[in-house]
């Protein structure tokens, strides 16, 4: 059982808050730069957000802020804790990693804050820090736990084969993967992640998280996946390089975000723009699981041409017979028809939510881009939305987000 914070600690820490405030992302960047030193270390990590103006810089800035500012109300910050453990799960970090991050974080704050950084700030921020560190490795035991011990789980990578390569619209690409080693595969939870380890030729190896866009079926998964353009490469890699018979390897399920499994009132699905991956896979689930379930799936896109996966998601909601489906194009084409290929145009609101759906009494789960997470997030607390329904995914870290 881990040791509670002494109040000299307590205190302290409270004291440094103005100064994580003011030089929070100085001292985290510092912090990944002596990691970093260490290519062991490096490699644990996804570097697509990392660098100077890298979005893990500011979110590791907020949530050590979050964190000085709930010293003394740690409950505050269950959440964030699932959601960081569930992340050191997919990313196979071990309690011996722990360790490398003590030292270069306490290294951090005495380079940055120099002489303010006094013998009893770093043996403060030392205690504090290894007492969070503590709940995550207790936490991420339970997690590997119960993974290792359902059907079909494993620890660490695992090879899984590329089968099927499906053009699903003009920027997304959906990839089904199977076990090398034929044995059955972990039912995960509908809306979770994978992690997977690219090795690109002659280039570093890549880190990368994509949701699961099937249901769970104990025999294989499928990821759906967008070509960006100016991204760091994985996306590029998997459609551009990845073809059939192509192996990949991947860390269990994992992530926070997912469908309860026994649904108490209706369901609000919200997704954009590839924001859609984890929302197919519930509502593969609720068509298969849950056949009262009174549901609504409300997707933003482009257009047809961006639009992935909507005859699917439309056949299976027909099969349900209570899920509604309905889609807005913000950049609609000419070939596009209002009332036929989309139900709306511009963008989803709050208002048209509250309007349409049982806004007040269902469950709702978002999933997109950070602008489209910042509207909603916001907007639906703003609209008397209780917190313990607003159920949200992002892809990267949340920094801003998280802190609101």
């Amino acid at each position: 059982m881990t040791e509670p914070l002494s109040q000299a600690t307590i205190a302290i820490v409270n004291a440094t808050v103005p100064a994580l405030s003011e030089h929070g992302t100085a001292i985290t960047t510092a912090m990944y730069a002596r990691l970093f030193e260490d290519d062991r270390i490096r490699a644990l990590f996804n570097h697509a957000n990392q660098g100077e103006s890298g979005a893990q810089v500011h979110a590791l800035a907020a949530a050590i802020l979050a964190y000085a500012r709930n010293i003394e109300n740690l409950g505050a910050l269950a959440p964030a804790v699932e959601r960081i453990a569930y992340k050191h799960v997919g990313y196979h970090i071990l309690p011996e990693h722990y360790p490398y991050v003590a030292t270069a974080l306490l290294a951090a704050i005495k380079d940055v804050l120099g002489e303010a950084a006094t013998d009893e700030v770093l043996a403060a921020w030392g205690e504090a820090y290894w007492f969070l560190a503590n709940i995550l490795k207790a936490r991420e035991v339970v997690l590997r736990d119960d993974i290792m011990h359902a059907e079909g789980g494993w620890t660490g990578w695992r090879d899984f084969v590329v089968t099927e390569r499906i053009r699903e619209s003009s920027v997304i690409t959906s990839f089904i993967l199977r076990p090398v080693d034929g044995g059955p595969v972990l039912r995960h939870l509908a809306g979770q992640y994978l992690t997977f380890r690219l090795r690109p030729e002659g280039q570093p190896e890549l880190k990368r998280n994509y949701s699961i866009s099937c249901a769970p079926n104990g025999e294989f998964y499928r990821i759906s996946v967008k070509r960006e353009e100016n991204g760091q490469g994985g996306s590029r890699f998997l459609h551009d390089v990845v073809q059939v018979g192509d192996v990949l390897e991947t860390t269990p399920p994992a992530g926070d975000f997912f469908l309860s499994e026994t649904p108490q009132r209706p369901v609000i699905l919200l997704s954009g723009g590839v924001g859609l991956t984890p929302m197919v896979s519930m509502v593969e689930a609720i068509a298969a699981d849950h056949t009262d379930l009174e549901a609504y799936y409300i997707h933003g896109t482009l257009s047809s041409d961006t639009h992935a996966m909507d005859s699917h998601v439309r056949a299976l909601a027909k099969g349900h017979g209570n899920i509604s489906v309905a889609t807005f194009y913000s950049e609609p084409r000419e070939h596009d028809r209002l009332g036929e290929t989309h139900e709306g145009e511009g963008y989803v609101s709050v208002d048209w939510l509250a309007e349409t759906t049982p806004l007040h009494e269902a469950d709702v789960y978002l999933c997109g881009p950070k602008p489209f997470l910042r509207t909603f997030v916001s907007g639906l607390a703003l609209a008397g939305v209780p917190s313990e329904r607003i159920h949200y995914e992002f892809f990267g870290p949340a920094d801003e987000l998280m802190a609101a």
